[in-house]
């Protein structure tokens, strides 16, 4: 029971890390999100990335065989789902608060319990639905459509949500067959193909959109950033290849349900970091859909706790 409870205590703190970790991918990205082409800044990271992933696979026991795989077309599918997610998320990062835009993301655990229902045909009952609804009504409180117009920030980084959950349920399908490196390496190999491709096609800036507008972070030319700047390019890579290492490692030796809520410590990073870096704080609207999103995704996950413990114990009297 000691040992079960130790590794509980250091999947939490690794959770805990990997979330604070994670925290500086979104500052770092927002902070270059005024001057920079998001196809650069995600070429960059991605470098560092995939050198972090290789440097693992060289030290670790399987070495760099895990780049094996048979089933590359799983991977382009994910892949592709995954920088949906992505561009999704920082075009409206760059246009919404730091804590706003990761509260809508956090709405993500509510698209896996409806995806869970849809596509893999579990059981999700009344009280996880009625997460679901309180979560989506956080979402529409967020969209602000009461100013007017409906926050089309806000609509893409839900978007970036729904993408989020649809990888989540092509981990679950190819988790028995590839490893969290495997999927790690081919997922940086993508952002590099990707990046270089829009790199060719739009890096002259000749389709650069106007000051202000939409798509103006995904559009604009490339150019040579400032010694200045290099800090923030290179913590996006090690954010994300560092505290992913961090949350992948969480979960492989501790129950999901239980390391999950702790991704959570993103929420008041994101507010901290909003306040500290961009002299922002979340105005009562904000506040009112960050409490009903947290509230419903964290309610989600301890009902998922407890369904887990019933199935449990039902299954060995036959009961499933």
């Amino acid at each position: 029971m000691q040992t079960a409870s130790n590794s509980n205590t250091t999947g939490i703190l690794l959770a805990l890390g990997g979330g604070v970790v994670l925290s500086l991918n979104d500052l770092a990205i927002k902070a270059l999100s005024g001057a920079y082409a998001l196809h650069q800044v995600i070429l960059i990271r991605a470098i560092v990335g995939i050198t972090l992933v290789l440097a693992v696979m060289w030290v670790s026991n399987a070495g760099l065989q895990q780049m094996r795989t048979r089933r590359i077309g799983a991977h382009v599918f994910r892949v592709c789902i995954v920088m949906v997610s992505n561009i999704t998320y920082f075009v409206g990062l760059s246009l919404m608060p730091l804590a706003d835009a990761v509260a809508v993301a956090f709405v993500s655990p509510l698209f896996v319990t409806l995806m869970s229902a849809v596509v893999l045909r579990e059981y999700v009952g009344p009280r996880r639905w009625a997460a679901v609804a309180v979560g989506l009504l956080g979402v529409v409180i967020m969209t602000r459509p009461g100013e007017g117009v409906i926050q089309p920030a806000a609509i893409l980084v839900l978007i970036s949500a729904f993408c989020y959950a649809a990888s989540h349920m092509m981990t679950r399908r190819m988790r028995d067959t590839e490893s969290a490196m495997t999927l790690n390496f081919y997922v940086q190999v993508g952002f590099i193909c990707v990046s270089c491709t829009f790199g060719l096609l739009v890096g002259d800036g000749h389709m650069a959109q106007a000051p202000g507008s939409t798509w103006e972070f995904l559009f604009r030319p490339w150019h040579v950033p400032p010694v200045t700047d290099w800090w923030a390019f290179v913590a996006t890579g090690v954010a994300v290849g560092v505290g992913g290492l961090m949350m992948s490692q969480a979960y492989r030796t501790t129950e999901a349900a239980l390391v999950a809520p702790f991704e959570y410590i993103g929420m008041p990073m994101a507010i901290f970091w909003g306040v500290v870096v961009f002299g922002t704080w979340p105005d009562a609207t904000a506040w009112a859909g960050i409490a009903l999103i947290c509230g419903a995704g964290l309610y989600t996950l301890w009902r998922e706790t407890v369904r887990r413990k019933v199935q449990d114990v039902a299954a060995p009297s036959g009961d499933l």
